[in-house]
């Protein structure tokens, strides 16, 4: 990226950690149904109402050891990573862009995904507003670059939510229970929507083996790991999306080639 770009750099990594505590508000509130923009932040157990200088990522909960002022209760290490992880995300948006407007993007798309893993991780759940964001948000990102690349980002939007929507239904007429959530076929669409159609494949197949994996590595911790077991395929689904965005289709050297 060009120095003269630097400036946008800067303040999108400045910016990251801000987002990052915002993102992990959504992703407490959103699956339980409450306000996420209205409601100020406040301490889940005394309710106290948290001031300006308490909003500061990382630097309010370092100074604070972790701990709410009013309380003294411990805060736990999800906001700070929810901070971190952003911050990363912009890092590596900013690293790999060619382009200041490719930096913003991808970190919005990244940001979107980061939501949506965590959430199905937590809670095997990937809230409809965010899915729907993830949608929108692309195809505008597409229109962007002409009616062409919107073409084909319609296109894959369609084709990855109509893949999964029917391995859903098929493997729920066959099994008779669910084995993939409806929320899944939403996320491929919406990712569809920032890579295009032609990375729709390696999307699939980074998902797959990231959620193989990590059925392999519990199993290994002793944990009990059966074909009924559930798994947030929607975390894994993130993380083929947001590779795939950044370094296309797999392929000879790929991610370097």
């Amino acid at each position: 990226m060009p120095v003269s770009a630097w400036p946008i750099s800067v303040w999108l990594l400045i910016a990251a950690p801000f987002v990052g505590s915002f993102l992990g508000t959504l992703v407490l509130r959103l699956p339980e149904g409450q306000a996420v923009i209205v409601d100020r932040s406040r301490c889940d157990a005394c309710g106290r109402t948290l001031g300006p200088l308490e909003l500061i990522p990382l630097v309010s909960w370092i100074l604070q050891r972790g701990r709410c002022r009013g309380c003294g209760i411990w805060l736990g290490w999800f906001f700070p990573l929810m901070e971190i992880a952003a911050f990363g995300v912009a890092a590596w948006a900013v690293w790999t862009a060619a382009r200041p407007l490719d930096a913003v993007l991808f970190s919005l798309y990244g940001w979107t995904l980061l939501s949506l893993a965590v959430s199905d991780a937590r809670r095997l759940i990937l809230p409809l507003p965010l899915t729907v964001f993830l949608i929108a948000a692309g195809l505008a990102a597409a229109a962007l670059s002409g009616l062409d690349a919107l073409a084909d980002r319609m296109l894959a939007a369609a084709l990855g939510y109509g893949v999964l929507y029917l391995v859903a239904v098929s493997y729920r007429r066959l099994r008779g229970r669910e084995g993939l959530g409806m929320g899944d076929p939403l996320l491929m669409a919406g990712i569809g929507a920032w890579t295009g159609a032609l990375s729709l494949p390696t999307v699939l197949l980074i998902a797959s083996a990231a959620g193989l994996a990590a059925a392999l590595l519990a199993k290994m911790a002793g944990r009990p790991v059966t074909m009924t077991s559930a798994l947030p395929f929607g975390t894994f689904l993130a993380l083929g999306g947001w590779l795939a965005a950044l370094y296309g289709p797999i392929g000879p050297g790929w991610p370097l080639g």
